[in-house]
């Protein structure tokens, strides 16, 4: 057996030695239960907020196809899910991707994943402030500074230090704000839907009736359309495993973050499959007006949709502005749940040795990451200052480029999975599909999606917004050449870190293939 880990204590010096109980790194232990689990899962995919931000850039891909494209991307999310559920049931540890990728692979291999999770949260955390900040301001009539791209800067930086404040001061305050506007969320959602619908249903000009057709992939133009509009529609299934990232803090932390992870992803799937449809059914796909292909909404569609759906007269002016207030508390929620993983990632790299022990700091009240919170706040302060003030089309080609990111360590867990429990899935059918062929599957499909993407569709010089010219290679979209690089930086990193420090990654378990008969059984 390996070294085991040592326990940080609240000043972030080693306090004891030996194996520690499950959740044993300072984390406070059984803070949420399955409800609070799921919210988080769900807030920080940020239903209403994706939907706001991708809904446009589907439908102008694909077209009528969207419904079906949200519907598909279920599927490798799902397979992902399962692994995430298999492996926090033998190792329920807060680094998810890159301690597992560490046990199944290696060291080096695990700190990647860990960084694909840090970069992802990091460039998204950019989006989420604008999407915030301009909200804020339209939800009080000041359109004018909605659209200033100062005074939008300015409130996102607001809203991501007080959403990492609400991180900091602990997981519980962080768990019941996410339980009252996800419901609020929701319920905003399905009465827009049903709305939408009935109005569609009415003859409301513009609106088209729903058909069989929108459900068919094969109807797609093109194969790079087809790979482009499931990348989009993966980024808004994308942070159901922040269910995962909080299991040390998780009541039955062996059992309860999985089936929260599993669980959100189900309820992702339907919040999606209406709310595109009724869209779509409303708006049409026209590229004028509020048609869901107008390239000047495709950033965000929702606060053109709402008015339109509701009206601007008395309780329909209500319900816009409560739905703008809907998007906005969904982008704040985000923020606040994008911040958690990266701190927890951030927090068991540290105290696994793989980045600096500053950073397994722990509170002595709140019993919170601290180093690694305060540093995720900073980091995303500081990186969306900086893309604004550069360009615009930087900062949204970097907002693209997310799906890169989420690919490779979503589909790295998938594999991992696999590898970890190879010597296990002929023990039961059920280790074999769940354990082996689901993850492997999930891991296939990212990977397919992410070599796609990254070496053809996002590779087009006119794809995106930005382009650069690159020795030896040529003219590349911009988007490609901000994903791998992001990921690229973090080999460097790695290889910086491990010059350093030498070998890391110290555990208490055993690897399934060496374990007990015991330990084997208590796996499924």
């Amino acid at each position: 057996m390996s070294t085991p880990l040592t326990r940080p204590d609240e000043t972030g010096g080693p306090a004891s030695t030996g194996a520690d109980a499950l959740g044993g790194k300072g984390l406070r232990d059984g803070a949420l239960g399955l409800f609070s689990s799921v919210a988080i899962g769900l807030a920080s995919a940020a239903p209403a907020y994706s939907l706001a931000a991708t809904l446009g850039l589907i439908v102008a891909g694909v077209g009528l196809q969207a419904p079906i494209i949200t519907i598909l991307a279920f599927i490798p999310m799902l397979l992902i899910a399962y692994a995430y559920k298999e492996m926090n049931a033998v190792d329920p540890d807060c680094g998810t991707t890159f301690t597992w990728a560490a046990r199944a692979f290696g060291p080096r291999t695990g700190w990647m994943g860990g960084w694909g999770i840090i970069v992802a949260d990091i460039i998204v955390m950019a989006n989420l402030a604008q999407i915030a900040g301009g909200y804020t301001f339209q939800l009080f009539g000041f359109d004018s500074l909605a659209s200033s791209t100062l005074w939008t800067t300015v409130a996102g930086v607001v809203w991501i230090a007080l959403m990492t404040l609400i991180c900091y001061i602990g997981i519980e305050v962080s768990a019941a704000l996410q339980r009252v506007l996800l419901c609020v969320e929701v319920a905003m959602l399905v009465l827009f839907s049903v709305t939408a619908l009935v109005r569609a249903y009415s003859g409301t000009k513009g609106s088209i009736h729903l058909s069989a057709s929108w459900f068919n992939p094969f109807a797609v133009t093109s194969a790079s359309a087809f790979t482009a509009g499931i990348l989009s529609a993966i980024f808004i299934y994308w942070g159901w495993d922040t269910a995962v990232s909080v299991n040390e803090e998780t009541a039955d932390k062996t059992r309860t973050p999985g089936r929260a992870a599993v669980i959100s992803t189900g309820l992702l799937l339907l919040i999606y499959a209406l709310v595109s449809t009724a869209a779509q059914a409303f708006a049409g796909v026209g590229a004028t007006g509020t048609g869901l292909a107008n390239s000047n909404n495709s950033g965000d569609v929702l606060s053109i949709l709402g008015g339109a759906v509701f009206g601007t007269k008395g309780l329909g002016w209500l319900l816009a502005k409560m739905f703008i207030l809907t998007v906005l508390t969904s982008a704040a929620a985000s923020t606040q749940t994008t911040i958690l993983p990266t701190a927890r990632t951030a927090f068991s790299m540290a105290v696994h040795k793989a980045i600096p022990s500053h950073f397994a700091r722990v509170h002595r009240r709140f019993l919170t990451p601290t180093w690694s919170t305060v540093g995720m706040g900073l980091v995303s302060i500081a990186f969306y200052v900086l893309l604004t003030k550069i360009s615009g089309n930087v900062l949204l080609d970097s907002i693209s480029s997310v799906g890169l990111g989420i690919a490779f360590y979503y589909g790295l867990t998938g594999f991992a999975c696999f590898w970890y429990f190879r010597k296990v899935l002929r023990r039961s059918a059920r280790d074999l599909w769940f354990k082996g062929i689901f993850p492997l599957l999930g891991g296939i499909m990212l990977l397919y999606f992410f070599c796609y993407a990254a070496f053809d569709v996002y590779a087009d010089p006119n794809y995106g917004h930005t382009s650069m010219t690159l020795p030896l290679v040529g003219k590349v979209g911009g988007v490609s050449v901000i994903g791998l690089a992001a990921l690229a930086l973090g080999a460097v990193l790695m290889l910086i870190q491990w010059a350093l420090q030498g070998s890391w990654f110290r555990s208490p378990d055993v690897p399934v293939s060496a374990a007990t008969e015991q330990e084997v059984a208590s796996v499924g």
